[in-house]
């Protein structure tokens, strides 16, 4: 006898993933036999430095270390819900199992590896962790030729900059943005997530000539020669353009964390998605893009030639989450959660995001380059065609739906904070 562990959604090499935010996965004795109910206890065996998992019969943020199931002898599937248990996530596939063993007794039914995938501060990625990302984006790169180039002409200038910037969408649309991206990475190497650069501290690890690079005196960046990154072509030219604003000691002129969450309010009850959107997009976001002083970063129609913007962005949409976090703003449907009052296409909140919508009738663009949004092994949420309120509860609070994605310092809380 024996018991499977059935994941809701695998990856094409069968390998099953976690964030904070639980999923529900089905336990069964197999094969079906006669006989009593079969009494076992679920847990985690985790590597050293490895992931670590939280079990719980239904969807909370309240899981245990360990969990006693009843399983039926037939066969017929129980749940349990399986998340990360924050802030330990992993570095690796299989650094942490989950295990289902009898009880009384411990001997092994069935056992799973899994990976708590999370995204991380990028200054205290592993070597291996940096690794995977460098080669990933370079593979996608493809020396110019690869798939990034649908990624630098959705975020260009006239029409798409309408899309992205100037209104309330901002901060949906570069989450799709991201997401898409980050999916299209993990088709290469499923054991990536995008990383943030936490622009207002100083980044030792990042402004190396071993990950993003150090610009010369001609503002172009030098990467080491075991670099992936060193094939990277943005654009039409080899190579990625930036000033030389930002070094390794350097703390950009920008808001900090603490100031950029306060900036739609302090008070629980009445704090507001229009003030803190429309200002970070300014300050913190805007002041960090400008921050190294030249180069194509600087520049909304260029900016995504540079591999770092990547994880400007991922850290602007890191603050975004933690504000939703701490003021309990995940369902689209609160009028502070977002700004329903806009009349620009592609900024309301019902409206489909370009140019994951396809094709659409001026003034909006007409062209849609990447086709719908990429698939997840974690979730089938949002779609093909994304809407704006789709971003908003990605961590699926106010729907089953989730967005696959977690930060390493934004748990997943039932409630708020």
């Amino acid at each position: 006898m024996s018991v499977s562990i059935t994941f809701p959604r695998i990856d094409e090499r069968g390998r099953a993933y976690v964030t904070w935010r639980p999923v529900e996965v089905k336990l069964a004795v197999t094969p079906p036999q006669a006989g009593p109910a079969v009494a076992v206890t679920v847990s985690a065996r985790r590597l050293s430095g490895g992931g670590a998992l939280l079990f719980a019969d239904h969807l909370t943020h309240a899981g245990t270390a360990t969990l006693d199931v009843t399983l039926p002898a037939s066969g017929a599937a129980r749940s349990v819900w399986i998340g990360g248990a924050y802030p330990d996530a992993s570095t690796r596939f299989g650094d942490v199992t989950v295990e289902v063993r009898t009880r009384p007794g411990g001997a092994l039914l069935g056992s799973r590896p899994t990976m708590v995938r999370v995204r991380k501060n990028a200054n205290r990625l592993t070597p291996a962790e940096r690794g995977r990302f460098l080669r990933a984006m370079a593979t996608l790169n493809g020396s110019g030729a690869g798939r990034f180039r649908d990624f630098r002409d959705m975020h260009t200038s006239g029409a798409p900059d309408r899309e992205a910037h100037g209104g309330p969408g901002f901060l949906p649309w570069h989450r799709i943005y991201l997401l898409d991206l980050e999916r299209e990475l993990q088709l290469i190497d499923a054991e990536v997530s995008l990383p943030y650069w936490r622009f207002d501290q100083a980044a030792p690890n990042v402004f190396t000539r071993q990950f993003m690079g150090v610009p010369t005196f001609q503002n172009v960046v030098d990467f080491a020669p075991s670099n992936p990154l060193r094939a990277w072509i943005g654009a039409t030219q080899p190579g990625v353009q930036r000033g030389r604003g930002v070094g390794p000691t350097t703390v950009p002129d920008v808001l900090t964390e603490a100031e950029t969450l306060a900036l739609g309010g302090r008070a629980l009850a009445s704090a507001a998605f229009a003030p803190f959107a429309q200002d970070m997009q300014f300050d913190p976001h805007g002041a960090a893009h400008m921050s190294h002083g030249g180069g194509v970063i600087t520049n909304p129609g260029t900016a995504p030639q540079d591999p770092l913007f990547f994880l400007l962005h991922c850290n602007v949409d890191r603050l975004w989450a933690k504000w939703q976090w701490g003021f309990r703003m995940h369902d689209p449907a609160a009028a502070r959660a977002f700004t329903p009052g806009s009349t620009r296409p592609g900024h309301r909140l019902a409206d489909p995001l370009w140019p994951w919508s396809g094709p659409l009738a001026a003034p909006r663009p007409t062209t849609a380059p990447g086709g719908g949004l990429a698939a997840s092994a974690m979730t089938n949420a949002p779609g093909l065609s994304p809407r704006v309120r789709d971003a908003i509860d990605y961590f699926g609070l106010t729907t089953p739906a989730h967005l696959g994605f977690a930060y390493d310092d934004v748990p997943f809380q039932m409630g708020g904070a």
